[in-house]
């Protein structure tokens, strides 16, 4: 009888949780596809990306990518056969969701490549939802130009239709495209995605639950989602280690919408990008993103340094 208690006592999860070194060894037999040239080409401001961590972490998370996505094709296949109509399959699509300077970009960007190296997979888009931002002029219109990254900030409508139209394999599906430079959405430019095999779509709300019941969830399109975790604390250094970056860097061009900031000194770089995080990327972290951690279908948990320290596993 006690045994039988202490097996219904064990704690039960829906994930498997697999430590960085278990994970490493799924990369045994893969060839690291991408030179050290093109991983720092990929790499984000403040990310520390190498090689290793290619190989150890994201190598055997792009063939796990892959083999859900011939499963899906598969099962695609059959259902066209049993219903016995043509092989109407449509792309297979990942979310990336995670906090502002965790490094979803660079993730996103990473599997992009790593993807269309599988056989199966040959062609990747990236699409990020900052494309989906109202305007400047219609943030201000709705007076929220200071919750800029915050779910009503963004046009959700648009973002559930594009999406709809890619699973439902439309020859040709538009994004809009969104200016980091003019920090704005650029009117007549487009994102534009042909029926590829496979399209990755990051942000930072791709993970929240439908407004109202009867709505239709991001997700609800997604075919696997990934979250990318990290302790707060770690993620407002690293945005400030980022900002400090940026001013030196992209702020300083004339055409920036932060050109403001490029002459600032250390100290009040410090300050102003520490008042953007507890102001603004903070409360947006801890209301609405961490929330969605749990609706993902694969976590990434990130230490200090920005690697990889654990993956955990939605059980099939």
């Amino acid at each position: 009888m006690a045994s039988v208690t202490a097996a219904i006592n064990l704690p039960l999860s829906q994930y498997r949780e697999i430590d960085r070194a278990d994970w490493a060894r799924l990369a045994a037999g893969l060839d690291q596809p991408l030179t050290e040239t093109e991983v720092v080409g990929i790499r984000g401001i403040g990310d520390r990306l190498n090689l290793d961590e290619v190989r150890e972490v994201y190598m055997p998370l792009s063939r796990l990518l892959s083999l859900y996505a011939s499963s899906i094709r598969r099962l695609g296949a059959a259902t066209s056969e049993f219903l016995q109509e043509d092989d109407a399959t449509t792309p297979f699509v990942v979310g990336v969701a995670g906090s502002v300077a965790v490094g979803k970009s660079t993730i996103a960007r990473l599997l992009r490549e790593l993807m269309s190296r599988w056989p199966g997979t040959p062609r990747v888009e990236l699409v990020t939802t900052d494309g989906f931002l109202y305007s400047n002029a219609e943030l201000e219109r709705r007076g929220l130009m200071d919750r800029k990254g915050f779910p009503e900030s963004y046009d959700r409508r648009a973002l559930i239709s594009f999406l709809t139209e890619v699973k439902s394999g439309a020859a040709e599906v538009r994004a809009p495209f969104y200016s980091h430079m003019r920090y704005d959405i650029v009117p007549d430019a487009h994102v534009v995605v042909r029926r590829p095999d496979v399209v990755i779509v990051e942000g930072l709300n791709v993970l929240q639950p439908p407004p109202a019941p009867n709505d239709v969830a991001v997700s609800d399109l997604f075919d696997f989602s990934i979250y990318v975790d990290a302790l707060p604390s770690d993620v407002e250094k690293w945005y400030v280690d980022r900002f400090l970056a940026l001013r030196q860097g992209a702020f300083s061009n004339p055409s920036s919408y932060f050109n403001v900031f490029a002459h600032l000194t250390d100290d009040e770089a410090v300050t102003t990008a520490l008042g953007y995080w507890n102001e603004i990327n903070m409360p947006n972290l801890i209301e609405n993103v961490m929330p969605t951690k749990h609706r993902a279908t694969l976590v990434l948990n990130k230490g200090a340094d920005h690697s990889v320290e654990s993956v955990l596993l939605r059980k099939v």
